[in-house]
């Protein structure tokens, strides 16, 4: 796609994409499937073309809710697991659909059951050891799976559990994969079966894939960020968020700087206002917090209030700045990058919202 005509856009690296599915592949074998996380509009990245670029790599998909799960199945023919709860309204069309529904109580499981009719429909069974969030308690677990494992239109597809601080408690995690590695040999010796088990997130199968169970949901570390910094170096980042300059002008000194005057221009400055805000998803809590972006590889500093469409930086020391140029908000350009973890810790957030929150007009362009 040409560029040319954009205001903002998004560059989504097809190449690194696979990369970062082949480290995933390196740490967890050749026996075990790749769960490919593809919610949020595949992090912000684009679900389709993200899914479509992994087509080859992973062997099913994981969304968040019904309407990702129906857009993406007129993209690929994966299955699907839904990883949120359900609405009542929605279990119909998971089942015509041939979705897999995560389940998280009996009452949830007999309702899908009734749905079904003749079935069978398949299901994930979430177990809760720590997240709070979702699925069946601990304690409660080896005896609901018997009943929901009884029920005569259901078929269990996979077993399942999330880690709470895979990337900030490593020996919680540790005990955590060993109170759940034991459950799961209690169901298999009480309730044989092919079903499947997963529970390692992106850290998870950076830094416990021993045992990696059968399969793994690969979430952000296919996006090349890494959850765990000292990993970074294996992945390849798959965005570069990018916008054009719109507007430059001489601003002299004393002269304020966007809503709330929090930035007065200490001497004579020459500013930029580019193309992009908040409402492209470019953090407001970025806002005189040291900011930068990168013009002609250069670091230029971000002035005042980030607003809903445009941002002001200095590009006071750069020669002939002019309106149209290309700007990198979050990437590489030259030597220098800006990275999501760096936009993350100045806004004070994860990495996961810095992608996952980039706006619906940024258009993403798959090179």
């Amino acid at each position: 796609m040409n560029t040319n005509a954009l205001r903002s856009w998004a560059e989504i690296d097809r190449a690194a994409l696979r990369h970062n599915a082949s480290v995933v592949r390196e740490r967890i074998g050749t026996n075990v499937q790749i769960l490919a996380v593809v919610k949020a509009n595949g992090y912000g990245h684009g679900m389709v073309g993200v899914a479509q670029a992994l087509a080859d790599d992973a062997q099913l998909f994981g969304v968040a809710n019904l309407g990702e799960a129906m857009q993406l199945r007129a993209a690929v023919p994966h299955p699907i697991i839904v990883l949120g709860p359900a609405l009542p309204q929605e279990r119909v069309s998971l089942i015509q659909n041939k979705f897999i529904p995560s389940v998280s109580t009996l009452e949830e499981a007999e309702e899908f059951d009734r749905v079904a009719g003749s079935g069978p429909i398949q299901i994930n069974f979430v177990i809760d050891t720590g997240m709070g969030r979702m699925g069946v308690p601990e304690n409660d677990a080896v005896a609901l799976f018997k009943k929901v494992s009884a029920l005569p239109n259901t078929e269990i597809h996979s077993v399942s559990t999330h880690l709470p601080v895979s990337n900030e408690d490593a020996d919680y995690t540790r005990a955590e994969l060993a109170r759940f590695a034991q459950l799961v040999r209690q169901l298999r010796a009480e309730v044989p079966g092919d079903y499947k088990v997963h529970v390692l997130p992106s850290a998870g199968v950076l830094a416990f894939a021993d045992p990696p169970f059968d399969m793994e949901r690969a979430g952000l570390i296919l996006y090349g960020i890494s959850p765990l910094p000292e990993f970074q170096k294996l992945l390849r980042p798959v965005m570069t968020l990018k916008t054009r300059i719109s507007l430059v002008r001489d601003m002299p000194a004393g002269s304020s700087i966007s809503y709330g005057r929090t930035f007065i221009t200490p001497r004579k400055m020459r500013i930029a206002t580019l193309s992009a805000g908040y409402a492209d998803g470019y953090p407001r809590h970025l806002s005189n917090r040291d900011a930068a972006v990168l013009v002609r590889g250069q670091r230029c500093p971000l002035l005042g209030r980030v607003t809903m469409d445009l941002m002001m930086i200095d590009v006071s020391q750069i020669e002939g700045t002019d309106v149209g140029e290309e700007v990198v908000l979050m990437g590489q350009q030259g030597e220098e990058e800006i990275s999501a973890e760096e936009l993350a810790q100045r806004a004070e957030t994860i990495s996961w919202e810095i992608v996952t929150r980039i706006g619906s007009r940024v258009q993403r362009v798959y090179v």
